[in-house]
């Protein structure tokens, strides 16, 4: 296959680029430049708090905190990460020389389509939802195939649930968390300003690490203050005209819980977005349908129309729900730009 001839525009913007990486390497070199093997302590462990782009919260082992500066090369560290890093003498600063290896890492695609993680090392996603904003199950299927994709453990936490008033409202949402707790996932019904379910939440992030996710407005935030008073966590409020969330969190952080165990409050985002998986790869994220996967009667069955599909058996079984395997094949045709 011949190579693909790039266009004078092309070469100059790849060269621009390139030229712009080096700039930037250089004044990292110098930057820390100052800071040699003399003037640095012993390497140690330490853990990322919090990531602001040029510089890191790091705890040390004794509980400490050190704002610290990234070696260059280094990939992007994010709260929850194990390091290595260095003290500078005479300041309450260092330099982190080294990444540990993750046990866990949850990411989410940029603009671009590449993944970025946002916390490491966690134990389990907490996929928060609320009746305001109106929640989406298909989003909160997303967020059920990210964990799961990612070996995390989900559990799912209803927030607000002192606004719900309308039976009707009442009913469907019941419906709608039913489905979950029947194939084995954790629902908690809670509210911050009623004081309902934050015994439940606590007894569940006790000894773990854990993240709250979930779209703008739904009350992580709010949680993550109830949970920890002394921290100061903005909370907003839902725009007026749109009934949409607003930004409160600007940057992931990583908290410690008194009781053992840490949460890491992450910025909202209204449509979360899987990365990049094919339909075999999205069905093992349905938890429920890793029984019945392989037992179609055509190897690339669309689980549509086809013959002898199991899964849409096991709907007529009543071992998947209709909304589940809808939820599915949305999410499927999403990955393939809307072919069917």
């Amino acid at each position: 296959m011949s190579k693909r001839k790039l266009t004078r525009q092309q070469g100059w913007r790849i060269e621009k680029i390139q030229e712009e990486r080096r700039q930037r390497a250089q004044r990292k070199a110098i930057d820390l430049a100052q800071y040699d093997g003399e003037q640095l302590g012993p390497e140690q462990e330490g853990l990322v708090i919090a990531n602001y782009g040029a510089a890191l919260d790091v705890e040390a082992t004794d509980g400490s905190l050190h704002r610290c500066r990234l070696r260059q090369n280094l990939e992007l560290l994010v709260p929850g990460d194990r390091i290595i890093w260095q003290g500078i003498s005479q300041e309450d600063a260092g330099v982190v020389v080294a990444l540990l290896p993750r046990r866990t890492v949850l990411a989410r695609p940029d603009a671009l389509g590449t993944l970025r993680p946002l916390a490491a090392n966690i134990d389990q996603i907490l996929v928060v939802a609320a009746p305001r904003p109106t929640y989406s199950t298909d989003l909160i299927d997303q967020y059920l195939v990210a964990a799961e994709s990612t070996g995390i453990t989900p559990l799912i936490v209803f927030n607000k649930v002192d606004l719900i008033t309308a039976p009707e409202e009442k009913a469907r949402i019941e419906r709608d968390l039913e489905r979950y707790r029947d194939i084995g996932y954790r629902v908690i019904g809670a509210s911050t300003l009623a004081q309902h379910g934050l015994d439940e939440v606590i007894d569940a992030l006790h000894g773990k690490s854990s993240v709250f996710v979930g779209q703008s407005g739904v009350g992580k935030s709010s949680l993550v203050h109830a949970l920890l008073p002394q921290q100061s966590i903005k909370v907003g409020a839902l725009g007026e005209r749109s009934g949409l969330g607003r930004h409160t969190t600007s940057a992931a952080r990583y908290y410690a819980l008194p009781g053992g165990g840490a949460i890491i409050d992450s910025p909202g985002v209204r449509e979360f977005s899987l990365w990049h998986m094919d339909a075999s790869e999205l069905a093992r994220g349905f938890i429920e349908f890793r029984p019945y996967l392989g037992d179609c009667r055509f190897r690339d069955c669309s689980h549509r129309h086809e013959p002898g599909c199991a899964l849409r058996q096991a709907v007529i079984e009543g071992a998947i729900s209709t909304e589940r395997l809808a939820s599915f094949l949305r999410m499927v045709e999403a990955e393939s730009g809307g072919r069917s």
